[in-house]
């Protein structure tokens, strides 16, 4: 069959599994003591260990590519008060889940949302005493997502005294009509000096992320965009697809259809920019990241020590994931736990000295055993059935992508074919029990390409 007729045949709505169950399919939801058990759970033993997630939701303006929780606002006077209510809300976790006290807090992350609407001063006070109240491992990482047009040398240098490690700039595209269109005007010299300054404070890897599919974006500015890039050389890069989610961020309506590449065309874009990509000696991970060899990313993905969380690829694997903040989603190796979505409630329910659950799901041993399995088969394209009885299911559900030599079956083992790598999304869906058990009946996610 033709690559063009392959991408019609699977360009269908597919989820991004940065976890399983998918968020749409959560359905038994645990009480905040029920999240609080699995988090103890997690942690019992001495090996285990934790990170953590900081949601920052505030940005000064919308990017109308965004599918992020995210609150649009120029009044800064908000920081001070939000910063203290992540403090009471770590204070509320350590109070009632002692083990976290116990285990080391193996990494950090930062993100939004714009973390550096926050001032170096208000940086400071938010991160300084929440480190001070956990135990750090040995091989601590701390990240930070930054916006080049709202960060500055004072913030990095904040950032850097108190042990951040890794910094990921929001790039999205280099070309200046495409950067309208997304609401992000943000020349190339301003990514580059935010890049320089960064390396110089000693950030052991800085990532850049990068977006295909956008409007306006065509083959010849892919290149330009990549060309850019590497001239930059960021050690991480990740390439994501755009999810053109109109009827979930109504702001991507701005977008004419002719505008936004599709299909096959979109799937070019990444083509392209995945082939300058790998000529310039980064290695393909996964399923839209890229690696400096030296990069600890690329050695996980060859040790096969590469994870998956709700955040994509990461190097670090740890037992449980705490979010802190407004929408910040959680995972302990039995249960999903999301906080308030609106400020005003998280507020609320910080203020009177409670964790602000809004929803989660507790996870079943099937829910378990296919969690497992879709991770094993975005994080290594590969993936072992359990027995008979699944190997004659996937060779049915998936026999279209079987005979179109996109993946091979041997044994009790799928494998996806690097000509198959697209469609790993695709592929994937074969694990997803409650999708296939209940189709949804409105648009819920995005394009599998």
């Amino acid at each position: 069959m033709k690559v063009t007729d392959l991408f019609k045949k699977y360009d269908v709505p597919a989820p991004r599994y940065t976890s399983y169950p998918t968020v749409p399919y959560w359905s038994d939801n645990p009480t905040t003591q029920d999240w609080l058990d699995s988090v103890s759970s997690g942690l019992k033993s001495a090996e285990s260990s934790w990170s953590l997630y900081l949601h920052i939701p505030f940005c000064e303006t919308l990017c109308t590519f965004c599918g992020c929780n995210t609150s649009i606002t120029k009044n800064h006077k908000l920081e001070n008060p939000y910063s203290q209510r992540l403090l009471q809300e770590i204070d509320l976790y350590l109070k009632n889940c002692p083990e976290l006290l116990k285990r080391p807090l193996k990494s950090l992350h930062l993100g939004g949302g714009t973390p550096t609407f926050l001032s170096a001063a208000n940086l400071k006070s938010l991160l300084q005493p929440l480190l001070s109240k956990v135990r750090r491992g040995s091989e601590f990482e701390a990240s930070v997502e930054v916006d080049p047009r709202r960060t500055s040398q004072e913030q990095l240098e904040t950032l850097a005294s108190l042990g951040f490690n890794r910094v990921s700039l929001g790039v999205q595209d280099f070309d200046s009509e495409v950067q309208r269109l997304i609401n992000r005007v943000q020349p190339f010299a301003m990514t580059k000096t935010i890049t320089d300054q960064s390396r110089a404070l000693g950030f052991a890897s800085i990532n850049f992320d990068l977006i295909y599919g956008l409007p306006k974006q065509t083959l010849d500015s892919i290149t330009d965009m990549a060309q850019k890039t590497i001239e930059l050389r960021p050690d991480r890069i990740a390439l994501y697809s755009f999810a053109l989610v109109p009827w979930i961020k109504p702001a991507q309506r701005l977008f004419k259809d002719d505008d936004v590449p599709q299909g096959q065309a979109k799937r070019e874009l990444y083509e392209r920019a995945r082939d300058l990509l790998l000529n310039a000696g980064y290695q393909e991970i996964g399923m839209d990241h890229f690696a400096l060899e030296s990069d600890s990313l690329s050695k996980a993905h060859q040790s096969g020590k590469l994870h998956r969380n709700f955040m994509g690829y990461t190097d670090q694997k740890t037992e449980v994931m705490i979010g802190l903040g407004v929408s910040a989603i959680g995972e302990s190796p039995t249960c999903f736990h999301q906080n308030e979505k609106i400020l005003t409630r998280y507020e609320e329910r910080i203020d009177a000295l409670k964790l602000p659950t809004l929803r989660g799901h507790k996870l079943s041993k099937d829910d378990q055993t296919y969690r497992q399995q879709i991770l094993e088969l975005m994080c290594t394209g590969k993936v072992s059935l359990l027995d008979q009885d699944q190997v004659n299911d996937i060779k049915t559900y998936l026999a279209p992508m079987l005979a179109d030599q996109l993946l091979i079956l041997q044994e009790n083992q799928l494998q996806v074919l690097p000509e198959g790598k697209p469609f790993l999304r695709n592929a994937c869906m074969a694990f997803d029990k409650r999708l296939r058990e209940k189709s949804p009946h409105t648009r819920i996610f995005s394009q599998a390409l």
